[in-house]
């Protein structure tokens, strides 16, 4: 982006100078002429310093919805979109918003639409978003269509800070307890290794020393090691296949695979639904949703469907051949589909299903929390077992002489 110094007249003739930052020099123009300015003469004067292009900014996911919800507040009230995205410039706080928007309103002020204006930073607006706005620019429900991603990005990130909070507790819980059996190995179990040293050690005792020196003396080696494996499992969980088999064992796990394979149906139903409400076609709609509901095994399902559906059958029909979904959930598909309002009953869908989420996240939860408490409770009672054994063999050994 490049500063321009120009010097403008207004509507009183009075003359006026100043900057502004845009692409081309026909941005400018558009600018100062949407400020109700008569530009007398426009001069580049470099590159902005200071500033990353917006491609490589962040922009966070419940930023994104406050700024579709923002835009199609201003929209809805008749305000024009070069100064809607100036209102909103103003308004934004977050400098990866600012910058953000600063770029969408010089590519729309050079003659492109919103649509390509996003899809010129695919890493902040993914497809989803691109084809409900280009559905709307189209139709002419744009307000529409941004007030629904709005709404739906507001409910994605409810669930997903659901399942995030639901975790903590139990990932801080297992780390506590790996925390003290190292610290025990490194500390504690040393100070016992002379005392022991002549007496008969069972079993657990020799398990418990020889994890303790190798703790202490090849720690380098065990994190060498303990990365080189997390290396390996990562590349291979990367792989189709691998994934597809991880998601199946834990598609088994009782409660813990329900409310995964509930959550995978929550977003597919959601994003179909607000999808097809926004006037977006019903196979573009199946290819993105597929790619959005974080489950392979489902993504497979959804492509056989998108052939079927292709095809001229009904969207119930494959998805029922793929065994998925619930029956409740299919036959509530085939109605919508026979009464033509598939939109709406996918949307009732999710609520429905994510409430009962939230009941099996909750569920699991309970599940995983005794669950650790046990293992832990198992190492700390294996090295307790490790360390009284021998001291009572030499005890019993005493006392009979």
């Amino acid at each position: 982006m490049t500063r321009f110094e120009y010097i403008a007249l207004n509507n009183g003739g009075q003359r006026i100078t100043g900057t502004l930052e845009a692409d081309s020099e026909p941005a400018v123009l558009r600018m100062l002429e949407d400020q109700g300015l008569f530009p007398v003469s426009v001069a580049g004067k470099g590159w902005v310093a200071g500033k990353a292009p917006a491609k490589h900014l962040r922009v966070r996911t419940r930023d994104l919805g406050i700024l579709y919800g923002q835009l199609a507040d201003l929209l809805g009230s008749g305000v024009p979109l070069l100064r809607a995205l100036d209102s909103l410039i103003r308004s934004t706080g977050a400098s990866g918003s600012k910058g953000l928007l600063k770029e969408i309103r010089a590519s729309i002020a050079d003659g492109k639409t919103l649509t390509d204006s996003l899809k010129q930073y695919p890493d902040i607006f993914p497809p989803l978003h691109t084809s409900m706005i280009q559905a709307g620019e189209r139709a002419a429900f744009l307000e529409d269509a941004l007030r629904g991603l709005a709404a739906f990005l507001e409910r994605f990130e409810e669930l997903r800070g659901k399942v995030l909070g639901a975790i903590i507790y139990p990932a801080m819980l297992s780390a506590l307890g790996f925390g003290v059996m190292i610290l025990a190995l490194i500390f504690f179990v040393p100070k016992f290794e002379p005392l022991l040293a002549s007496a008969k050690k069972p079993l657990p005792t020799e398990i418990m020393f020889a994890a303790s020196i190798a703790v202490r003396r090849y720690w380098y080696l065990l994190l060498i090691a303990g990365a080189g494996l997390a290396a390996l499992i990562w590349a291979n969980v990367r792989s189709p296949s691998a994934r597809r088999k991880l998601e199946r064992w834990q598609l088994r796990v009782p409660v813990v695979g329900s409310a995964l394979r509930l959550l995978a149906i929550t977003r597919f139903c959601r994003i179909l639904g607000t999808m097809l409400a926004n006037g977006v076609p019903m196979l573009l709609a199946l290819r993105i949703s597929r790619d959005a509901t974080g489950s392979t095994i489902l993504a497979d399902g959804i492509a056989e469907a998108t052939e079927a559906v292709r095809d001229g059958k009904r969207l119930s029909e494959p998805l029922a051949a793929g065994g998925f979904f619930p029956d409740q959930i299919l036959a509530m598909i085939a109605v919508a589909e026979e009464s033509n309002k598939l939109d709406k009953v996918l949307v009732q869908i999710a609520d429905t299903v994510e409430r009962k989420t939230n009941r099996q996240v909750d569920q699991a939860v309970r599940l995983i929390e005794p669950a650790i408490l046990c293992v832990v409770a198992a190492g700390i009672g294996f090295l307790a077992l490790g360390l009284l054994l021998p001291i009572f063999t030499m005890a019993s050994a005493l006392g009979s002489k």
